[in-house]
């Protein structure tokens, strides 16, 4: 069954020109791993510097192998360290069970 990973981020104005390579960069490996359906990166209007990315997988299976690919985890301590902090990661499947 489909999964919707939610992954949110606050990225400082000075950090941002540093910070859309490693996006796009993500998002190129992302589409090519099996299962990947689609994503959508949305920035808050409300929040200046808030974004919310939303990933849709075939299943929780897939989103985990990307998940632990090695591949994600080097861009992924690019980010972190960037911004100085961890990720946060929701993951919504459809329906009441998977």
């Amino acid at each position: 069954m489909a999964v919707k990973v939610l992954i949110k981020r606050v990225v400082p104005e000075d950090k941002a020109r540093q910070m859309i390579p490693l996006f796009r960069q993500m998002r190129a490996l992302a589409t090519s791993e099996p299962g990947y359906i689609s994503g959508e990166t949305l920035k808050r209007l409300d929040k200046p510097g808030e974004f919310l990315v939303i990933s849709t997988w075939n299943s929780s299976d897939d989103w985990n192998r990307w998940f632990k690919s090695e591949k994600r985890k080097e861009i992924l301590q690019k980010i972190d360290a960037l911004l100085g902090g961890k990720t946060e990661y929701e993951i919504y499947h459809y329906g009441f069970t998977e």
